[in-house]
C-alpha cells in the first residue's frame, strides 16, 4: 500500500519506551539515539525498518528506565594493578601525600564496569509495536495524499483536454491572423494564396503541439496505472512529475495564442502540485 514518509509511532512497556519519527528523504536514512549497552543490537533494530520501510528518514529514541537497573562491577585485579604503580612512582619520585580512594577514582575507567540487566526480546518487541504504530500512520497519510493526487491528476487531465481542444482552434484560425497582420504590409493587398499556405502551413508546424497533448495523455494514464498499484510508488511518479513538465513546457514554448501560453502556465502549477504531493510518498 501506498504510504506517506512522515509519521511517528511510540510504544512503552515494562520501563523501555520507544519513539520513531519519519521524515520525507530520498533514501533510506537511520539514526538510532539508544542506550550504549544496546549499540550491539542496532542492527537488529535497523533490520527491522528495513523490512517495513524502502524510503525516508528515521529518526529512533529508544531509553531504558534506570538503565536496565545498572550495576557495577569491579575488577580487583586491575584496581590493584593502578595502586601498584602509583605507589612505585610515590616511591621512584620521592612524592608526598596518601594514596587514597580519591586517588584511584580518578582511574575508575581501568577497572570498574557498568554492567545492566535487561531483556532484549522485550526491548524488541517494544520497538516492533513503536514500527507498528508508524506504519499505520504512515499508511493512513498515504490514503490521503493518493486522494488529492489524483484530484490534481483529473484537473491536469481537463487542462490537456483543453488545450487539445484551443490547438485545434488556434490552427485553424492561424491563416486568417496571418493574413490580417501581412495585409497592413501589402497596402491591403492579399497574400498570394500559394505564398498564404506555404505560410500557414510553417506556422502550423512550428506551433503543432499536438504530439505533446498525445505523450502528456500517456503519462497522465500511466500516472494514474501506478496509482493503482501494490508497488512503491513514490519513485515512479517523482519520474513521471518530471516527464508531465517536460511536455507542458513545450507546449508553452510553442504557443503563439494568449490562451494556450496562460493554460499552459495554469498547468505547470498543477503539476507543481502534484510533485509536492509524490514527495510525500514513499
Amino acid at each position: 500500500m501506498a504510504q506517506s514518509m512522515t509519521g511517528f509511532g511510540s510504544a512503552e512497556r515494562t520501563g523501555c519506551r520507544v519513539e520513531i519519527r519519519s521524515l520525507n528523504q530520498r533514501f533510506l536514512d537511520i539514526y538510532i539515539k539508544a542506550p550504549s549497552f544496546l549499540n550491539q543490537h542496532e542492527m537488529t533494530f535497523r533490520n527491522i525498518l528495513r523490512g517495513r520501510f524502502n524510503r525516508g528518514k528515521f529518526e529512533v529514541n529508544i531509553s531504558v528506565a534506570g538503565e536496565a537497573a545498572a550495576a557495577l562491577k569491579v575488577n580487583k585485579k586491575v584496581a590493584k594493578g593502578v595502586l601498584d604503580a602509583l605507589r612505585s612512582l610515590q616511591k621512584d619520585f620521592s612524592i608526598g601525600g596518601e594514596i587514597d580512594i580519591s586517588s584511584m577514582a580518578y582511574f575508575h575507567d581501568m577497572f570498574m564496569d557498568t554492567e545492566f540487566s535487561y531483556d532484549i526480546e522485550e526491548v524488541v518487541r517494544v520497538f516492533e509495536d513503536a514500527v507498528n504504530g508508524l506504519y499505520a500512520m504512515r499508511t493512513r497519510e498515504g490514503g490521503l495524499l493518493l486522494e488529492e493526487i489524483r484530484r490534481l491528476i483529473d484537473s491536469l487531465d481537463a487542462m490537456n483536454r483543453t488545450m487539445k481542444e484551443l490547438s485545434a482552434k488556434a490552427a485553424a484560425d492561424a491563416g486568417k491572423r496571418l493574413q490580417e497582420k501581412v495585409r497592413p504590409l501589402l497596402d491591403n493587398k492579399d497574400l498570394d494564396p500559394g505564398r498564404m499556405h506555404q505560410e500557414v502551413a510553417l506556422l502550423a508546424v512550428k506551433s503543432d503541439i499536438s504530439e505533446e497533448i498525445s505523450r502528456l495523455e500517456c503519462h497522465i494514464l500511466q500516472f494514474r496505472e501506478i496509482l493503482g498499484s501494490d508497488d512503491i510508488i513514490g519513485r515512479k511518479l517523482d519520474f513521471l512529475v518530471q516527464e508531465l513538465n517536460r511536455e507542458v513546457n513545450t507546449m508553452s514554448s510553442k504557443s503563439v495564442e494568449y490562451g494556450l501560453s496562460r493554460l499552459a502556465v495554469d498547468m505547470k502549477t498543477e503539476i507543481e502540485k502534484i510533485r509536492e504531493q509524490v514527495q510525500n510518498l514513499q
